[in-house]
């Protein structure tokens, strides 16, 4: 008896039937590319409505985009294909706005945190690399970029590493915190797995599910329990706390998130000890999506 070829039942589609769905895949292609370029028209009548200002970078809006855009995906189409197409989708539309080019601190010599920000940036955007934090927020501060990506910062970490210490100052322009990177959570193999935070010369804008980095300077010798009781007497339970007292340093330095947009304006900081006023509300930023590994 004759043995069948390898993958006989696996029938070849008929001819016909292939040739109709790669014809509806090429109308379906055609209407997505339409709605791509009338989206970029409505970008432009944005833009011209001043409707982002100096800076055309909005984080909270992007965060609550792609929120809402997940909470409808069904399908096999994976969710984190969905975050990297409309990734670079969101900066294009940014860059229609306006010059787009992002400062990066990059002491790794992997360059995760470069890694990390064309992830989030996408592929086409400018990128600058410096080798300190400081180099990277005086890009932003002079005009020169859009933002920056700054290493997250730890209590190991030198002084000089210490970047949001300088954020205090509240100098002019104001740089705040807006976002924390990478907002896609599930990381698979091959993606950069460091953490970073996002900085410009605006405020921070609501996502709807974000979190605040209130920055103080408290007296040397207060302890971390006594200043999270203080936070808690204020109505600011804290979920991190970093704080910093340096060598030769007159003061300490603490760095509190906490949940919620916190504005400057916010009654709770006003309920703060003279010791630790004044408070300054460093940003905020959408908190990062757990995806499934989709």
């Amino acid at each position: 008896m004759q043995s069948s070829p390898p993958f006989a039942d696996l029938a070849a589609p008929p001819a016909a039937t292939l040739a109709t769905l790669r014809a509806e895949l090429d109308r379906i292609d055609d209407a997505i590319h339409d709605t791509l370029m009338r989206r970029a028209e409505v970008v432009e009548q944005v833009g011209l409505l001043g409707g982002k200002g100096r800076v055309a970078l909005r984080a909270g809006r992007e965060a609550s985009i792609m929120r809402r855009l997940l909470a409808r995906h069904r399908g096999k189409l994976p969710r984190r294909a969905i975050v990297r197409i409309w990734r670079e989708l969101i900066c294009a539309s940014t860059a229609l706005q306006g010059p787009l080019m992002i400062a990066v601190c990059e002491t790794d010599p992997a360059n995760q945190v470069v890694q990390c920000a064309r992830e989030h940036f996408g592929a086409l955007t400018p990128l600058r690399v410096h080798r300190s934090p400081a180099q990277a927020i005086n890009e932003v501060s002079e005009g020169r970029a859009t933002a920056a990506v700054l290493p997250m910062p730890s209590e190991d970490e030198p002084a000089s590493a210490a970047w949001w210490i300088a954020l205090l100052h509240r100098d002019d322009p104001r740089i705040h915190v807006v976002a924390r990177l990478p907002f896609w959570s599930a990381r698979p193999d091959g993606t950069p797995q460091v953490q970073a935070l996002v900085v410009t010369a605006i405020a921070p804008d609501p996502s709807g599910h974000d979190r605040s980095l209130i920055g103080l300077e408290l007296p040397l010798e207060m302890s971390r329990a006594r200043l999270a009781g203080v936070l808690a007497a204020a109505g600011l339970a804290s979920r991190d706390t970093l704080l910093r007292r340096d060598p030769h340093a007159q003061a300490a330095h603490a760095l509190i998130e906490v949940e919620g947009l916190v504005a400057d304006d916010d009654p709770r900081l006003a309920r703060l000890p003279e010791a630790l006023r004044p408070p300054v509300v460093v940003g905020a930023y959408a908190i990062p999506l757990d995806g499934d590994g989709a």
